[in-house]
């Protein structure tokens, strides 16, 4: 037993991996990070680019996806859809023993649809067409376009890890979009479908922290890295209070399941901070918290399992009132943060067409 199945068997969090690499699901790596404790896995434009750039797993069936005349697009696909069907075939298992509560893999839409509605849904059908898996997630971006696609496809059946979710009034948007698409859903029985909500931690310090630096009072130097936490808590209280009383209680009487945040980006971006900063102090029940293999291997040795992420909740509330004060606009961050978030997974989506696109020529 590790501290990832002290998380879960103790304080109801459930540890996933936010990573996905070919050469672990050939080797057997994944299977060794579902015994270790993982309970589920997230994948993003950034890591397959990494993925597909930095190795050469996946040159074979580039070369032969490229003589069948596949576009470069139709490729990366192809390729990504291939990865992720292992391992939800890897982690069916644990999906099916765990009441479907986890066993997840996610897989994110174009990230150059974030802001159109309509080709985001018809996107997300067609990954669950090609797929057709139980156990996927289908990852759309908290904006406000995609708050219309989540909407609908919770309607349809469809699970969804709504991603890039760095504010709280956009927060209790996407939870409204999620209880609204289940309202809508003429299904007797909820249960098939499930949700997260990531909200993402260490960037909101990394702008708050500027922010406040650039401030320069000593008020504000001492509310460094106590923001993130802070916003995340608050958001786990928001979470609480919208999931309880009679407008949910009649959708659980139809078996439907919290959609339960979790908490991404969840390195320290800061080498100042403690590396397990984002895990220690967001420890409660029906959460997740999805982490990069480093910092799985750091809370491995050195993580602490115990009720954190609502210990003080008025403390929490108080900081994000003080930053307020101090004249920090938190919407503004999330706005930024929404924006250089999308840009840069389009960024990373350009890169890995760019790249594949050259080594198939090469290999012309």
């Amino acid at each position: 037993m590790t501290r990832l199945h002290d998380l879960y068997l103790q304080q109801n969090q459930s540890p996933w991996l936010d990573n996905l690499r070919r050469e672990w699901l050939r080797s057997g790596e994944l299977a060794q990070w579902l015994d270790k404790g993982v309970r589920g896995i997230t994948s993003n434009p950034t890591i397959f680019a990494k993925s597909m750039m930095e190795t050469d797993d996946y040159n074979a069936d580039l070369a032969r996806l490229a003589t069948e005349g596949k576009t470069i697009e139709e490729i990366y696909w192809e390729l990504a859809v291939a990865d992720v069907g292992d391992a939800l075939d890897l982690l069916a298992p644990l999906y099916r023993d765990s009441d479907k509560e986890d066993g997840y893999v996610s897989i994110e839409v174009d990230p150059r649809l974030a802001h159109e509605s309509a080709a985001t849904l018809q996107a997300a059908r067609n990954l669950v067409a090609q797929i057709n898996r139980p156990n996927l997630y289908i990852k759309v971006p908290a904006t406000i376009a995609g708050l219309d696609a989540i909407r609908t496809l919770t309607a349809e059946s469809i699970s969804v890890n709504v991603t890039l979710i760095f504010g709280l009034d956009r927060y209790s948007d996407v939870m409204e979009a999620y209880i609204s698409g289940l309202e809508a859903n003429p299904s007797d029985n909820l249960s098939t479908i499930s949700s997260v909500a990531s909200f993402f931690v260490s960037r909101l310090d990394v702008e708050i922290d500027k922010r406040l630096g650039a401030l320069a009072s000593d008020e504000a130097l001492a509310l460094q890295g106590q923001g993130a936490l802070a916003l995340s808590q608050v958001a786990y209280d928001l979470f609480q209070n919208t999931f309880s009383g009679s407008r949910w209680e009649a959708l659980a009487d139809r078996g439907a399941r919290v959609q339960r945040p979790l908490w991404a980006s969840t390195s320290t971006k800061n080498p100042e901070y403690p590396d397990t900063l984002y895990v220690d102090n967001l420890i409660g029940p029906q959460t997740v918290n999805t982490l990069p293999d480093a910092t799985i291997s750091a809370f491995l040795d050195h993580g602490s399992v115990s009720r954190t992420v609502d210990a003080d909740l008025e403390s929490s509330h108080a900081t994000v009132e003080q930053l307020g004060v101090l004249g920090i606009d938190v919407n503004d961050v999330s706005e930024v943060l929404e924006t250089e978030g999308v840009a840069s997974f389009e960024a990373s989506f350009d890169d890995v067409l760019a790249s594949l696109k050259a080594r198939a020529e090469q290999d012309r």
